[in-house]
């Protein structure tokens, strides 16, 4: 603790920067009282942690507002007219000081490891149940919010609760109880004194009103042309090969630096518009400190009050003034948490995944034959705007089901129905006879190997990516299925073969190579039902027919729907249904569809014209 200001050392309560994050753009939530009442039942977890905090920062508040009178009553020891000094007082009053002082920082230590403590254990227990929500939501919540804005309420949201519980929480309480002890003991001490100390908050209210309304309007100014960089930084990066083909590149560099020179201009005057605050409230301050040591002065040559008292009350209005100037950005960092903990539980309040019906079937690979019905089959993701309408179709169990037809068209659509990522809006899907909404859900996905154009790899060996659909295969069999896709061969050429660590998204991998990959994962796993969209899009010809000519024995005895653009991949379908404008236009095989001359054979002509 600082003597003269009554602050503590490194409790960044003279950060230059605490003038900018004042004015700062503040983020306020919808609905205070309602989320910090939730916010309140998970504080209840720690409750008997908190008490204890909360004790212990009343003990350093009053160990802090004893100090003064303490450093008073010291003065007073010094007799300046009878030019005397007690000593053995004055010692004992130093060496209450010291107890005080090192009391202070054993409070200040406790406290600020307990509710760090408390804070994370709180925190890691909403970030467990937020992620565990995540696993229980729909398909549709993801394709409604983009994976950038959820990874932002599972990280920065979190990670800013956590901020403000352990550090804003105790900083706030600790200043209003500074405040108002401060408050009550100066008007103990002398009336006359705090009037001419409470002078100084009006002009402190006026300068605080006066930079607020420049300094938040360009600090939101300054946010919007951050984000606009922010956008041409990530455009540039994620075109930067369109970029060198066309040679651009002093272009794109004109233009970065046009934005950045805009945010430059306006982060300066946001800057030195908000560092006006401290200087001018130094002054101001200092101004009520002079205004009080001369009245001060005044009152003790009459004898009116001791020079010690005078002293302590010069501490004292420190000790008031100087929380008023951190409350405003500790109450705007409340606000932000308040408003990311509502973008929290507006996550946790989503609708789960429809709970299976109490006598739903279970079913697992051996027990499935695969056959498939669509039976006047509509949906749409929006209401009134239908995507599918009336489909109806039978897939006998082991049949090869092409799906093709225009981007669009509701291919995609369809696998999602026959998943049941989405569930029909009218009709039903059945599988073996059964509505797909009558088995458990976990176990009716279980059922399925997919093969997406949009290839995902998790962080690990490859062994782990193969064996993630079959957890309990040997190391023979993801050889063998490896081997069967033809991507055995670029996997013993790793570093470590199939013990090599992929990076993120198998980042070291070719597009071509990480779509082997999810092949082999899907046919490891042995599906009763196989789908595979677009899967060989990133492949070249050749790899392409050895891949089909290895799959012949893979997929045979299980149902397989391939969603493709490519028509060569699917020439040897059983069945081929051709999907325009969410309604199937054509049904049969490659050559009945060619004889047809309808839409089948225009797409097929357009690809192989030449």
């Amino acid at each position: 603790m600082n003597e003269r200001s009554g602050e503590r050392p490194g409790s960044g309560r003279s950060n230059p920067r605490r003038g900018a994050a004042r004015y700062a753009p503040v983020e306020k939530p919808k609905q205070m009282r309602s989320t910090l009442h939730r916010l309140g039942s998970y504080f209840a977890r720690e409750k008997r942690v908190l008490l204890v905090v909360f004790l212990f920062v009343f003990l350093d508040a009053v160990v802090s507002l004893l100090v003064p009178y303490l450093i008073g009553m010291a003065i007073n020891q010094i007799g300046i007219r009878r030019q005397y000094v007690h000593f053995s007082m004055l010692c004992f009053i130093l060496i209450s000081l010291a107890a005080f002082y090192v009391g202070d920082a054993v409070l200040t230590f406790l406290q600020g490891w307990l509710m760090a403590s408390a804070g994370q254990r709180l925190v890691s227990h909403l970030r467990e149940q937020l992620f565990k929500k995540l696993q229980k939501l729909p398909i549709a919540f993801f394709d409604r919010h983009s994976h950038g804005e959820i990874m932002s309420r599972l990280s920065n949201d979190i990670e800013n609760i956590d901020t403000t519980l352990s550090q804003s929480t105790v900083q706030l309480m600790n200043d209003l109880i500074m405040i108002s002890g401060s408050l009550l003991i100066m008007l103990w001490i002398s009336p006359q004194l705090t009037l001419t100390s409470l002078i100084m908050v009006p002009l402190v209210l006026l300068l605080t009103k006066t930079i607020a309304s420049r300094t938040s309007k360009l600090f939101i100014k300054q946010q919007k042309e951050l984000g606009a960089l922010n956008g041409q930084i990530e455009e540039s990066i994620s075109g930067m090969s369109v970029i060198k083909v066309f040679s651009h590149e002093k272009q794109e560099i004109a233009r970065f630096s046009k934005q950045n020179e805009q945010l430059t201009r306006v982060g300066i005057k946001a800057q030195i518009w908000s560092g006006f605050f401290m200087p001018l409230m130094n002054v101001i301050n200092n101004l009520g400190f002079a205004a009080v040591a001369t009245v001060g002065g005044l009152l003790a040559a009459n004898d009116r009050i001791t020079i010690g008292m005078v002293a302590s009350f010069l501490a004292y209005s420190r000790q008031f003034s100087r929380p008023l100037n951190d409350i405003a950005s500790i109450f705007n960092t409340l606000l932000s948490a308040v408003a990311g903990a509502e973008r929290v539980f507006a996550v946790l309040d989503q609708k789960e995944e429809e709970a299976d019906p109490w006598d739903a079937r279970s079913i697992n690979r051996n027990q499935c034959k695969g056959d498939v019905r669509f039976c006047n089959v509509s949906f749409g993701y929006v209401k009134h705007q239908p995507i599918l309408k009336e489909i109806s179709f039978h897939a006998h169990a082991g049949q090869v089901i092409a799906l093709v037809g225009a981007t669009g068209a509701g291919k995609s659509t369809l696998v999602n129905l026959l998943t049941r990522f989405y569930d029909p809006s009218s009709g039903s899907v059945q599988v073996d006879g059964i509505d797909i909404k009558r088995y458990r859900r976990s176990d009716y996905r279980g059922l399925f190997g997919m093969v997406l154009q949009e290839t995902f790899l998790f962080h690990g060996s490859f062994v782990d990516n193969l064996r993630y659909g079959k957890l309990d295969a040997s190391k023979d069999e993801v050889i063998r299925a490896a081997t069967a896709v033809h991507a055995d061969s670029f996997i013993r050429k790793s570093e470590k073969g199939y013990d090599t660590i992929l990076q993120g998204n198998g980042g070291n991998l070719s597009e071509g190579q990480r779509q082997l990959m999810t092949i082999a994962r899907a046919l490891l796993a042995n599906p009763a039902i196989l789908i595979m969209d677009e899967a060989t899009s990133h492949i070249d010809t050749q790899t392409e027919q050895a891949i089909q000519n290895g799959m012949a024995q893979l997929i045979k005895g299980r149902t397989c729907f391939i969603v493709a653009h490519r028509l060569s991949t699917i020439r040897h379908a059983d069945q081929i249904l051709v999907i325009e404008n969410g309604r199937i236009a054509e049904q049969g095989i490659h050559e009945q569809l060619l004889e047809k001359k309808g839409h089948y054979y225009s797409l097929y002509r357009d690809q192989f014209s030449s």
